[in-house]
């Protein structure tokens, strides 16, 4: 039934008609074409939202896919999903793996990327008892947690190692080379590709290496970067991934995916015992139940939108929005900025600290003073942050009053 997925509102339609080409040059700082990129979106102007982590906002026409979904199945309900959704969600699958670059029986459709973590985790079947597992303290809680859990349901022994601050490149993959060698029965490591908290990109794909060259295997949470960064999910060179498409995709909340390597599909068990499919198919590593299929049904609109602003694009404009604020401020007294120059070691999420001020009256202040909305974040074994995230609809001198609440309080706070 591909009629279903080629569908589109004349608003969408309309809407990529109108939306210019990208220009060719310096696409970062094309202010008069990501305005157009803007006009595409409806946020509200209360305050200056540099929030956009938790879940991405739907562009307009986007919504509009997603409402004609909403209304054609509370009208045909079983009536259209009943006889043609196997052959729909096949199509889904198709058109995910196509933008994700690898294979469809590579990729399920999940609820979000965290049910896909705990899948993997949870599932991971090459531990025995006395083997190590391995995670940061930058991971997000739930897939810490689960590594955790990994004592009690496999007798493993977790260890958590501290990310560097600062934390440049070198840094970074000194600390996981020295976990490694200090842990030689380590078999399982959890990664992140952009840290939830401060928006550190470690070197994924380094350290993925380092990992199997010591006999472990990597799973990692591309939660908030496929999307954000400009990558095909194979060049992670991890065999599982889990993934957000109600991030930087622009998929309606309740959009997720789990990737695992075609090779490697037996080292994952089948979910809780799951019989609905076979044991050689990658949807029985992961049990949704019945999904929001209005979301899953606009998700092609939202990766046709993705594909048209382009994720090129998306990465170069956020780093470069992250740029306009983080590295001012980096030079001011008592501003600790959580993530280094380094270009490959960031993204459009960035934390910081200042000294003296505690991150929830930071965050006060700058929501009642300045009317910038951020978010504190918790990082074991250190103090909490601020983190700052962009979206695409960002202006620029929205960076900069940010900019301009962190130097006065700085100043305040010296």
């Amino acid at each position: 039934m591909t009629e279903h997925l080629d569908f589109r509102t004349p608003e969408f339609n309309a809407a990529l008609a109108a939306l210019p080409v990208a220009p060719a040059t310096n696409i970062a700082h094309a202010e008069d074409w990501w305005d157009a990129v803007r006009g595409l979106y409806r946020q509200s102007d209360d305050l200056i939202n540099l929030e956009n982590g938790y879940w991405g906002a739907m562009a307009e026409p986007v919504k509009s896919m997603f409402h004609y979904w909403i209304d054609r199945l509370n009208h045909e309900t079983t009536l259209l999903v009943r006889p043609h959704w196997m052959t729909i969600h096949d199509g889904l699958r198709q058109r995910l793996a196509g933008a994700m670059g690898c294979s469809a029986d590579e990729i399920e459709l999940t609820r979000n990327a965290t049910e896909a973590l705990l899948a993997l985790i949870s599932g991971y079947n090459g531990l025995e008892p006395g083997d190590t597992v391995l995670y940061s303290n930058l991971d997000y809680p739930c897939g810490r947690d689960a590594m955790e859990w990994l004592r009690e349901r496999r007798g493993v022994e977790p260890v958590r190692m501290t990310m560097p601050e600062p934390a440049t490149r070198e840094a970074v993959l000194d600390a996981y080379t020295s976990a490694l060698k200090a842990h030689p029965r380590t078999k399982l490591v959890l990664l992140s590709h952009v840290c939830f908290a401060t928006g550190l990109v470690p070197p994924v794909r380094e350290i993925a290496a380092l990992a199997k060259a010591a006999g472990a295997d990597v799973i990692v949470d591309a939660a908030h970067s496929w999307g954000m960064l400009d990558f095909d999910v194979p060049t992670l060179n991890a065999p599982f991934v889990a993934l957000n498409l109600h991030k930087w995709i622009g998929a309606p909340l309740g959009c997720g995916a789990i990737y695992i390597k075609k090779e490697r599909l037996d080292s994952i068990s089948p979910y809780l015992g799951d019989t609905t499919w076979p044991a050689d198919d990658i949807r029985s590593r992961v049990h949704t139940g019945s999904p929001n299929f209005a979301a899953w049904l606009t998700l092609p609109a939202a990766l046709e939108l993705h594909q048209r602003i382009g994720a090129r694009s998306k990465e170069a404009r956020l780093r470069a929005l992250r740029d306009a604020w983080a590295e001012p401020a980096r030079a001011l007294p008592g501003v600790r900025i959580m993530t280094p120059a380094d270009a490959s070691m960031t993204a459009g999420i960035t934390a910081f600290r200042i000294e003296g001020l505690a991150s929830d009256v930071i965050v006060k202040t700058l929501k009642d003073r300045f009317g910038v909305f951020t978010v504190a974040r918790p990082i074991l074994d250190a103090s909490d942050v601020v983190r700052v995230t962009p979206g695409i609809f960002t202006r620029m001198e929205q960076a900069e009053r940010l900019l301009e609440g962190i130097d006065s309080m700085a100043g305040e706070a010296g």
